[in-house]
C-alpha cells in the first residue's frame, strides 16, 4: 500500500510479510521533515502500529540523504512553531513508545531532526556512506527536542562534544558513541536489516511490547518536551536563530563565524 494524504506524496509505505517499510521519498529536499513529510509519516506510523499484521517497522529512504532535519525552506521568519518543530515531539514519541520494534536503515547523511528520528528507533543500521551531525548550533538554535532521544542513547561525553561542535561524524563514530547499533559496509545494509527484522519478528508481539515499555520506562519524553519546546521556540525566534536560518538559506556564513573560518 502507499500513503495517501493531502498534497504531494513524499512517503512510500509497503507492508509485506509482517514488515511495514516506510520510505522517505523526497530526495529533492534531502528528505527534510517538511509539512507533508511530517503529516504522512505521522499517519503511516499510526497505521502501522495499529495493524495487527505488522510485526516490525523499518524507516528507510530514497536518494543519497536519510533525512536533513526540519525543512528550513518552509521557514516563515517566526519561532519554532513556524518551522514545524512543535510537531517533532509527537513523531519522536510515536517511534520511541511504539509497541512494535522500529528499525532505521541509514544509507546516507542524517542531520539535526533526522538524527533525532533515527535515535528514537530501537535499532539503527548505518552504511559507510552515512554521516551524522547536530547542526543546530551552527544556525543559532538548540538541539533541544532531539536531545530527549539522543541523550539516553549516547555516551554523555560523546553527545556533549558533538552537540557543541556541530561537526559531521561518520557511522563508526556514531556506533562507538551509541547512536548507531550496527555500522556496516554500504553493500551489507540490506542483509543486515533483513537479519535484524527476522530476529525482531521472532519475538512474541505482547512480550516485545512489554519489553520495550520496560526498557523505555526510565525516560519520560512527554514530561521533558514542554520545556524543550519552549527552549527551541526562544532560540528559533532569537536574533541568532533568525540570522542562522537566513544564512543557511542564502548559503553564506552566519555573521558570528570568524572571518577566514
Amino acid at each position: 500500500m502507499t500513503s495517501a494524504t493531502t498534497g504531494d506524496r513524499v512517503l512510500h509505505v509497503e507492508v509485506s510479510a509482517g514488515v511495514a517499510r516506510l520510505t522517505l521519498d523526497s530526495p529533492a529536499n534531502r528528505n527534510a521533515l517538511s509539512r507533508a513529510m511530517r503529516a504522512q509519516l505521522r499517519q503511516a506510523l499510526t497505521d502501522a502500529f495499529a495493524d495487527d499484521d505488522v510485526r516490525v517497522v523499518v524507516l528507510d529512504h530514497t536518494g543519497r540523504v536519510f533525512c536533513s532535519g526540519m525543512d528550513l525552506s518552509e521557514a516563515t521568519g517566526g519561532g519554532a512553531a513556524d518551522q514545524g518543530v512543535n510537531e517533532l515531539p509527537e513523531l519522536l514519541q510515536l517511534v520511541w513508545s511504539a509497541p512494535k520494534p522500529v528499525l532505521a536503515a541509514v544509507r546516507g547523511p542524517a542531520r539535526a531532526g533526522g538524527v533525532g528520528l533515527a535515535a528514537a528507533c530501537d535499532v539503527v543500521v548505518a552504511g559507510a556512506s552515512a554521516t551524522f551531525a547536530f547542526t543546530e548550533v551552527r544556525i543559532g538554535v538548540v538541539p533541544a527536542v532531539i536531545s530527549a532521544v539522543c541523550r539516553p542513547r549516547m555516551l554523555p561525553h560523546v553527545v556533549h562534544r558533538l552537540m557543541l561542535t556541530g561537526e559531521v561524524f561518520d557511522a563508526g563514530t556514531a556506533a562507538a558513541g551509541g547512536l548507531v547499533d550496527l555500522a556496516v559496509a554500504d553493500d551489507e545494509v540490506d542483509a543486515t536489516v533483513t537479519a535484524q527484522v527476522t530476529a525482531l519478528a521472532a519475538g512474541a508481539p505482547a512480550a516485545l511490547a512489554e519489553t520495550k515499555r520496560l526498557l523505555r520506562s526510565g525516560t519520560d519524553l512527554g514530561g521533558q518536551f514542554p520545556a524543550l519546546l519552549d527552549l527551541s521556540a526562544r532560540f528559533f525566534a532569537s536574533e541568532e536563530g533568525q540570522e542562522g536560518i537566513a544564512a543557511f538559506r542564502e548559503k553564506r556564513p552566519a555573521r558570528w563565524v570568524p572571518t577566514g573560518t
